[in-house]
């Protein structure tokens, strides 16, 4: 007879919740109410990164609510000294929780990503997925504008990426087993992009369709200079290539050079000295002039991350922690 004193019991998986949040006081109460239901969820760790609205006031409510009610879903609050951004908010709630859960789950606090999707994602992490991608469908509720230029960003960073290939419709709503969390929070460069971080570690991965939909409340921080920087944060991150191009272009140029300073010789030689042209002159000047600006600005954005990841400044500062 088997002594069951002897027998190993199952200990129920640590499965978090982590979202960023910033300004959100209009939808954060509402989100957090649609995560209750899911019973896999263990822990739901928000960070607040640098908010100037009431977003921190409605979270701590939410805390006291949910203690008075005696309700077991635990949720912790890490407040950030300023706004970082997102993947620096990310990253802190990543170092938190690394060592502390089995797998966590990424997922925006305004509603776009359903809280709804997290049951399927757990269920395919059990399934032995180590990555649990939520990729939007056709029907995404998002702008013309946004869904184009998300389109052609995605085809030009899959032609110019080295090492890795991103899903057109993948975001930041994944689920990670803890292996992953490790590996994340082990890369501690300064301009991250965790669209490209994620498949860059070539864990075991798996894809789930969802709806994106329209913010039920509030407004996005993504202007479009910020959507442009991030989208340069990623192809600079993940290729060289533009390096390249430069050397190419310079490379045309020159040879474009020497085949008109021929062509000025012949012709000098066979029609005599010509009366040269201010117009012409200018457009060479400008052109060569153009290309050289461009070029020493491609070089000083790769340089500029290398000085910033030099300095090792620590990517955030947290102010306090509410539990």
């Amino acid at each position: 007879m088997i002594n069951s004193s002897l027998v190993a019991t199952p200990t129920p998986s640590q499965i978090w919740v982590v979202a960023a949040c910033f300004n959100e006081e209009a939808v954060i109460s509402k989100f957090l109410e649609r995560l209750l239901p899911i019973k896999d969820i263990s822990h739901v760790l928000l960070i607040d990164d640098g908010s100037n609205d009431e977003t921190v006031n409605k979270i701590r409510s939410f805390q006291s609510e949910l203690e008075a009610k005696r309700i077991s879903l635990k949720i912790t609050l890490i407040e950030l000294t300023r706004n970082f951004g997102k993947e620096a908010a990310m990253l802190a709630g990543l170092d938190y929780s690394s060592g502390k859960c089995d797998a966590l789950v990424l997922i925006d606090s305004d509603l776009q990503h359903p809280p709804e999707l997290i049951t399927s994602m757990i269920s395919l992490w059990r399934d032995g997925a180590e990555i649990v991608t939520a990729v939007r469908d056709d029907k995404d509720q998002e702008s013309l504008f946004k869904v184009t230029t998300a389109h052609w960003f995605y085809k030009v960073f899959n032609h110019l990426a080295d090492s890795i290939q991103l899903i057109e419709g993948a975001g930041d709503f994944r689920l990670l087993s803890a292996p992953v969390i490790r590996a994340l929070t082990d890369m501690r460069e300064c301009s991250r992009f965790s669209k490209g971080l994620v498949p860059w570690t070539g864990f075991r991965s798996e894809q789930i369709k969802y709806n994106r939909k329209s913010r039920p409340a509030g407004r996005s921080s993504w202007s479009i200079w910020k959507l442009w920087r991030y989208a340069l944060d990623g192809i600079f991150s993940f290729s060289v290539l533009p390096l390249k191009v430069w050397s190419f272009l310079g490379l045309s140029a020159s040879i474009l050079s020497i085949v008109y300073a021929i062509f000025i010789i012949l012709q000098t030689f066979f029609k005599g000295v010509d009366v040269p042209g201010y117009a012409s002159l200018m457009v060479a000047v400008l052109f060569l002039g153009g290309i050289q600006l461009i070029g020493i600005g491609v070089l000083g954005d790769y340089l500029g991350r290398v000085y910033v990841d030099a300095k090792s400044r620590p990517h955030y500062f947290i102010r306090q922690i509410y539990y």
